[in-house]
């Protein structure tokens, strides 16, 4: 699965806040507002979702015999 099923309501992922700084947003509802804050018109927009960082692959050595027929 990529995505989470619930996400958790906060303002960096809301349709109605626009950011104006790494710390604070505008809110079409309640005004200037912290992004790790939330209310009760959270609306979800996916497409403001930040995702995570990929895991980093572990190398493992193989032997030449794993590849014979």
């Amino acid at each position: 699965m990529l995505y989470r099923q619930k996400v958790e309501p906060c303002c960096t992922c809301c349709a109605h806040a626009r950011p104006i700084s790494s710390e604070a947003a505008v809110c079409l509802k309640r005004g200037i507002v912290a992004l790790g804050g939330c209310c009760r018109k959270f609306s979800y927009d996916p497409l403001k979702r930040v995702p995570e960082a990929p895991r980093a692959l572990i190398k493992k050595e193989h032997d030449p015999g794993e590849f014979e027929l």
